[in-house]
């Protein structure tokens, strides 16, 4: 009856005090006496963990929900900030602007990608109009409109600061644009230009309008010969003629669809076949291409275009005008980059690690963003000084050996020379023989390196970049810890030691640029170049597989089969 007491009264002092849970009584019988042994293996309560560093991210396009998907450490405190509470799937806004594809199934909620990382993350729906590095404050303020009773404007306080605002439409500065064009550059935009062309379509109808009048309003013009103009354009060939002409038969006629190009070719960062199929199939379905065109003004009804060639201005007259030649800096970011001496710049230069030059805790990633890779004849002297281990003045291959892989992985202009020139390695180049008896000096290390730099060029601005920047930080992040005490990247050739990361290496997948008609051509890596029906259902399922989530790849697969079984639908809402 004892033990059993005994029993019942240990079960409940153990199931009222779990903490006792972890104790270890350690009994061991010596001889004829007895030693007790008691051992506490709780942890003090009153040990407090590590405060978790706070992070602010600016912005929910690619970058930033590339980083929100990947990051999985919850030793951060990360808080969101952007006026959009959603991310747009950009690479198909121009199949919303013709009902191809609707808004809804494109966009997902922030709250919901957040919610499925496991990792604490705050929300909060607002736009950054400063940014205090000195303070390491960011202030926001919400939405006028939400009616907040003057409490719109608050700050946040960061450890680390990740920018990824993306970036706006670039004018040039060209008169009238930023007042009578459009652009499609989010989800209002395209939503915008698709009730913008029914518009026209609706009054063009009216029977009071002259002929003269309807070809000034059903005459479309697109600036910019790039892959979202040439998108757009036959997006928009394919919904007049699949689907208006049915509804407005009348009009057909009347419409013209002419595509501006300051440079010779459109899609001129594609293959030169690809380039060539485009503008050949263009012609054929009757769009404009005007090559060597460039924009000087832009009016309520007409636009102005120089030719670069003869110096002619040439005015057309339009119904709408939709403006797509890249991008330039946001105002926010304009006004940051002067507080850290970056005013002369388009964009904020960072350095292989996504770090905004001279500050260890902010990060700059996606189209506000620019990595600025460090040349190799600025370091030459300090790599042939860190290579040369005895301090001869003179290497031999044993010794370059040492550090060959560290220079090629600071410095990927290397490869990129030594594959242009078809060169087996990097020991080719110095024109090293298999003997380690034969050496160079500095002038001649210098000399063979001295056109390496000439093979350096600036990451495009595309979601694909913005993605792989997104996930490559948060994998830093991730491994934050553990790389502060085992760097792993290249050789500081600066200084002492290894830099704590693999500097971000951008993977080229390959490139599409749907066409219409149901053709599409692709440049994908290794040179393969596809062109036609086979490719449209190629771009269809990386496209689908790209989706956010499964909820958006069923509802754009949807999208997909109303559109062929119905078409596009043309209502005005």
């Amino acid at each position: 009856m004892r033990w059993s007491s005994f029993y019942h009264t240990a079960s409940r002092v153990f199931n009222e005090y779990p903490s006792w849970s972890k104790s270890a009584i350690v009994c061991t019988v010596i001889s004829s006496g007895g030693l007790v042994a008691y051992g506490e293996a709780v942890q003090s309560e009153n040990v407090k963990e590590a405060p978790k560093k706070k992070v602010v991210i600016l912005g929910t396009g690619w970058a930033g929900t590339s980083f929100l998907k990947s990051i999985r450490s919850s030793s951060y405190d990360i808080h969101v900030v952007s006026p959009r509470n959603y991310f747009a799937f950009t690479p198909l806004l121009p199949s919303v602007t013709c009902g191809t594809v609707e808004a809804r199934s494109i966009v997902e909620p922030i709250r919901n990608i957040s919610r499925k990382s496991g990792v604490n993350i705050e929300f909060s729906e607002a736009e950054c109009y400063k940014i205090d590095p000195k303070n390491k404050k960011v202030y926001c303020r919400a939405d006028p409109e939400k009616k907040m009773g003057g409490i719109e404007d608050f700050s946040l306080d960061y450890d680390y600061l990740v920018i990824a605002m993306g970036a706006r439409s670039n004018t040039f500065n060209t008169p009238g644009v930023q007042e009578h064009a459009y652009f499609l550059k989010e989800v209002d935009d395209a939503l915008r230009i698709r009730q913008k062309v029914v518009d026209l379509f609706e009054k063009a109808s009216i029977p009071s309008i002259s002929d003269e009048e309807k070809k000034k309003l059903l005459s479309f013009v697109i600036v910019g010969g790039g892959p979202t103009g040439v998108e757009f354009a036959a997006e928009l060939h394919d919904f007049v003629h699949e689907d208006l002409s049915k509804l407005y038969p009348s009009l057909q006629r009347y419409v013209n669809i002419t595509l501006l190009e300051a440079g010779d070719h459109i899609l001129n960062m594609f293959d030169k076949r690809i380039t060539e199929f485009a503008e050949t199939k263009f012609k054929r379905d009757g769009i404009d291409v005007k090559l060597g065109s460039m924009v000087i003004k832009v009016s309520e009804r007409e636009i102005s275009a120089k030719d670069r060639v003869s110096g002619q201005v040439a005015s057309i007259p339009h119904g709408m005008v939709v403006w797509s030649t890249g991008v330039g800096p946001r105002p926010e970011i304009i006004e940051f980059m002067k507080q850290v001496g970056q005013s002369n710049r388009r964009a904020l230069a960072t350095d292989e690690w996504l770090r905004v030059e001279g500050y260890d805790n902010i990060y700059a990633l996606g189209d506000c963003a620019t990595i600025n890779q460090r040349k190799v004849m600025e370091d030459i002297s300090l790599i042939f000084s860190k290579a040369d281990k005895k301090n001869s003045g003179k290497l031999d291959l044993k010794e370059f050996q040492g550090v060959v892989d560290d220079i090629i992985e600071r410095y990927p202009q290397v490869e990129i020379y030594l594959k242009k020139n078809q060169m087996k390695d990097i020991a080719t180049l110095l024109k090293f023989s298999q003997e380690s008896s034969v050496t160079v000096d500095i002038e001649s290390f210098k000399s063979a390196l001295s056109n390496v730099d000439t093979q350096m060029k600036n990451l495009p601005p595309t979601a694909q970049v913005a993605a792989q920047q997104g996930a490559y930080l948060a994998d830093c992040f991730n491994r934050m810890e553990i790389c502060e005490r085992y760097p792993e990247g290249p050789l500081r050739f600066r200084g002492t030691g290894r830099h704590r990361f693999h500097p971000f290496r951008y993977k080229h997948f390959g490139q599409f640029a749907p066409l219409g008609g149901e053709q599409t051509a692709a440049q994908l890596p290794g040179d393969w170049i596809s062109i036609g029906h086979s490719t449209q259902w190629l771009w269809y399922s990386i496209y689908a597989s790209k989706l956010v989530s499964w909820r958006t790849r069923a509802l754009v697969v949807s999208d997909w089969g109303r559109r062929f079984v119905f078409g596009r639908d043309s209502s005005r809402i």
